[in-house]
C-alpha cells in the first residue's frame, strides 16, 4: 500500500478526473448533454466521504469536444452544475471544475498532461500545496499531469488498461474512498 495514504489529512487537496472516473466514458464520442452523463458506480459515495477528508476537491478535464464545436462552453457549464448538484445531494462536494476545451492536436494546449490547470487552481486558491496532493485518473494524460505537478498519482482502472507508473492503482473511487476509511482510519 502508498505510504502516502498514511500522511493525508485535512490539509490535503483531491484532483479528479471526470470522464472515465466520476462518470461512463463515451469511447470515441463526448459527453454533450445531462442525459448523457452516468455516473459511475460508487462515485457518489466516495465523494462523501472524500468531503470529510480533503479541503479541496477539483476536477480536472480536458474537453475538446468544445474545441471541435460539438458543444457549447454554456453547455458543458449546465453538465457541470447538475453533476454537482447531485454530488451535493449525496453529501459531497466540489470545489471547483477546471476544464480545458483545446484541441489535442494544437501545440501548447492547456490539456493534461500539461500544468495549466494546476496552475490556475493554485492561482484560485494559492494556499494548496501539490506536494498534499492527490490526482485521480484514467489515462497517461491524467498520470503524467500528476507527476508533471508533484502530486501524487492514483490510476483508476480503464477498459483500456493504460500502462504507466503510479504512486497506486485502483478499480474505482468508492476502493479509493474505502481504503481511506477502513486501513487508514483518516475520517
Amino acid at each position: 500500500m502508498s505510504s502516502f495514504l498514511k500522511e493525508i489529512d485535512n490539509d490535503w487537496c483531491l484532483f479528479l478526473d471526470r470522464d472515465g472516473v466520476i462518470n461512463k466514458r463515451i469511447f470515441g464520442g463526448y459527453i454533450r448533454r445531462w442525459e448523457e452523463f452516468e455516473f459511475l458506480p460508487g462515485v457518489k459515495d466516495a465523494l462523501n466521504t472524500f468531503s470529510k477528508v480533503f479541503k479541496y476537491i477539483f476536477i480536472i478535464t480536458n474537453q475538446q469536444g468544445i474545441g471541435k464545436s460539438l458543444m457549447s462552453a454554456d453547455a458543458l457549464e449546465r453538465i457541470h452544475t447538475k453533476m454537482i448538484a447531485e454530488i451535493v445531494e449525496s453529501g459531497g462536494r466540489i470545489t471547483k471544475v477546471y476544464y480545458c476545451p483545446d484541441l489535442a492536436i494544437n501545440p501548447n494546449n492547456c490539456r493534461k498532461p500539461s500544468p495549466y490547470m494546476a496552475e490556475k487552481t493554485k492561482q484560485d486558491f494559492p494556499e494548496l500545496d501539490f506536494n498534499k496532493s492527490v490526482f485521480i485518473g484514467d489515462s497517461v494524460s491524467d498520470i503524467l499531469f500528476a507527476k508533471n505537478t508533484g502530486m501524487y498519482s492514483v490510476l483508476h482502472d480503464s477498459p483500456e488498461k493504460v500502462q504507466i507508473d503510479a504512486d497506486m492503482m485502483v478499480g474505482s473511487l468508492i476502493e479509493f474512498a474505502n481504503i481511506l476509511k477502513t486501513r487508514y482510519k483518516v475520517i
